[in-house]
């Protein structure tokens, strides 16, 4: 059982350390990315604790039976309380009306925190009971108030989710209502595999029964994959766009390799880092700043002459004008660097070359790749790359 809720807390750790961005400073500044980052957080962090191996150790160092169980309770509620404060950020507003409703949530919740340790200081519960504690002490003064908070607490928090989730989702679309669906799924899986479960065995107990199966045996698995479900909800909105940034950051670099094998031979920029721990965007970054440089350093050595015929064949071969212009481009470039690898010289005046022809098919990253890209049609305008010399 531990091993699956440390792997549950795992994955959520994780995906709060993807949402940080560049570093803490930058976190700080966006209260939606440190909200989103601190609930998921929180998330793992009620798994880590309810963790029956979790709350032996804890009730091993503190040397209070059961211990674990308050603890646990108030992570829980400080979870249910990021949660809200999450919700009010995504949603927007005034931004007096957002610090008014985060400061009465997190309130709220503060008091429940504190009656929930309150509340056990003051129950006698010597038996330590690392799985049913619940049921255990259902019945037991004190225990029995502690654990009804900590249930109530975390249901508001659910069913206000649930009512709100469900009504934006319905006036947004894209990604956000992806998200919002998650969110409610999410929770209705709380709502009916934890908490229901769990205020079912209680009164049972209350009641003399026992279905301390529903809180031992149904709940736990339940409610790890209503968390993930929720998290995914909150992640997916603000990982997925970074994610497709990066694929195409990685894809957009491997089609610029074939012009950076051209031209790598004249740039004076520092060479792109090889490093694999570097993001993709990080690295296409850094390619562009390599070959840009080199570019500068080729446009003065332009055949306009070769540019001229090789943009006549192309367009007489029926590609469109844009196109054509950008293999044109190409074979001047080609030709350039064959020349500077011979003979390691270059123009003496490179802003002459540039008011001569700016070479306007790299400007940004789009046009870069297609300049990549028409390198592989040269072959079609002459025979052999002798003729570009």
């Amino acid at each position: 059982m531990s091993l699956v809720i440390y792997v549950a807390a795992a994955v959520l750790a994780s995906a709060a350390l993807l949402l940080i961005p560049a570093g803490p400073r930058m976190l700080l500044r966006n209260p939606l990315t440190a909200s989103t980052c601190v609930s998921v957080a929180l998330g793992a962090c009620c798994f880590a604790c309810s963790a029956p191996a979790t709350l032996a150790a804890v009730n091993d160092m503190t040397g209070i039976p059961n211990f674990g169980a308050p603890m646990t309770y108030s992570v829980i509620s400080a979870y249910s309380a990021s949660l809200l404060v999450l919700l009010i950020n995504w949603r927007g507003g005034p931004p007096d009306e957002i610090r008014k409703m985060v400061s009465r949530i997190i309130a709220a919740y503060g008091l429940l925190i504190v009656a929930i340790i309150v509340l056990f200081d003051m129950a006698d519960a010597p038996v330590e009971r690392l799985q049913d504690l619940d049921t255990y002490y259902a019945r037991t003064p004190y225990m029995r108030e502690m654990i009804s908070l900590y249930l109530i607490g975390h249901a508001v928090c659910a069913v206000i989710m649930i009512v709100v989730c469900l009504r934006w989702s319905r006036t947004v679309t894209g990604l956000l209502r992806t998200g919002l669906r998650l969110i409610m799924w999410g929770l209705v899986l709380d709502v009916v595999g934890f908490e229901l479960t769990k205020i079912t065995a209680v009164l049972a107990r209350w009641a003399g029964k026992d279905l301390d199966w529903l809180s031992t045996s149904v709940a736990p698995p339940v409610v790890s994959l209503g968390a993930l479900v929720c998290s995914l909800g909150f992640v997916v909105p603000r990982l997925l766009p970074a994610a497709r940034g990066h694929w195409d950051s990685a894809r957009d670099h491997r089609e610029l390799r074939p012009l950076w094998e051209e031209v790598k031979a004249v740039t004076t920029a520092p060479k792109p880092s090889p490093a694999r721990w570097q993001l993709p965007k990080a690295r296409l970054q850094m390619l562009e700043l390599a070959i840009h440089d080199a570019l500068l350093q080729l446009v003065p050595a332009f055949d306009l002459d070769l540019g001229r015929r090789v943009l006549a064949a192309a367009r007489s071969q029926g590609h469109p004008p844009d196109e054509a212009r950008v293999i044109s481009e190409a074979a001047m470039l080609v030709g350039a660097a064959e020349k500077a690898r011979s003979s390691d010289l270059f123009p003496d005046d490179a802003g002459t070359g540039q008011e001569r022809y700016p070479l306007p098919a790299t400007s940004g990253t789009k046009e870069l790749v297609r300049l990549a890209q028409a390198l592989t049609l040269l072959p079609r305008f002459y025979e052999s790359r002798a003729t570009v010399r």
